[in-house]
């Protein structure tokens, strides 16, 4: 795969808080928000699952949940999860090499200028990004670019953002702590607020692209699109 033109990700506040305490988010991750795997699986690949040697991202991956669940059921399929904080992946690279998973692998990268060709990815899975992510248009513009014709792209997001908020307050609690207790000079303790999107605005954003097929869903605490690019 050759790369796109990069753009540096940002170092944010969030980004400071996800590499100062990676261990929050990636528990909140794994043991309190809502698990779609088989959501996932379900929608990317109705059909029965994918074939062997298809490249799946995911992006704004964290921990990799979804990247090792789909590594585990999928052996023969190549999984790329894609974040920039430096410590989740770190995170994510240990449990990927803890449960021996050769095709799962972790990228640095910004979502906004992905170093992959177009049409050179299968399937991409979106879970949350958008919550701690404001470009959200132009992450989409690069789902849609590096999907092959007949791809699709997988997006959940809350709907609640009490929930929502969850592991930043959690993280910006002990960001106050350290600094109360000299652990920190909290230089970089300031972020932008979590933020979702409403019906309208979530739908707005998947029909942002000139996608094939788009099919959206909802329930009590998410929302779901699952896009197609034109064969």
């Amino acid at each position: 795969m050759t790369s796109a033109a990069r753009v540096p990700p940002r170092v944010d506040g969030h980004a400071c808080l996800f590499e100062r305490y990676p261990a929050v988010y990636a528990f909140c991750r794994e043991h309190l928000f809502r698990d779609d795997t088989e959501r996932i699986c379900q929608e990317l690949w109705p059909d029965g699952g994918p074939s062997d040697g298809v490249v799946v991202l995911e992006l704004g991956c964290g921990p990799g949940l979804y990247a090792r669940r789909l590594a585990q059921r999928f052996p023969a399929v190549q999984v790329i999860g894609v974040d920039h904080s430096v410590a989740q992946l770190r995170r994510a690279r240990r449990a990927a090499m803890a449960l021996q998973l050769p095709g799962c692998s972790f990228l640095e990268a910004d979502v906004r200028a992905l170093p992959f060709a177009d049409g050179s990815v299968d399937a991409v899975v979106v879970a949350r990004l958008f919550t701690v992510l404001h470009e959200r248009t132009a992450a989409v513009h690069e789902i849609h670019r590096v999907l092959r014709p007949g791809g699709r792209v997988f997006v959940a997001e809350p709907l609640s953002l009490r929930r929502a908020a969850l592991p930043m307050a959690a993280m910006r609690l002990l960001d106050r702590a350290a600094v109360l207790t000299g652990r920190s000079s909290g230089h970089q303790a300031g972020c932008q607020a979590v933020s979702v999107m409403d019906r309208q605005a979530f739908s707005a954003l998947a029909y942002s692209q000139p996608w094939a097929r788009v099919r959206r869903s909802a329930d009590r605490w998410y929302q779901y699109a699952v896009c197609e690019r034109a064969a």
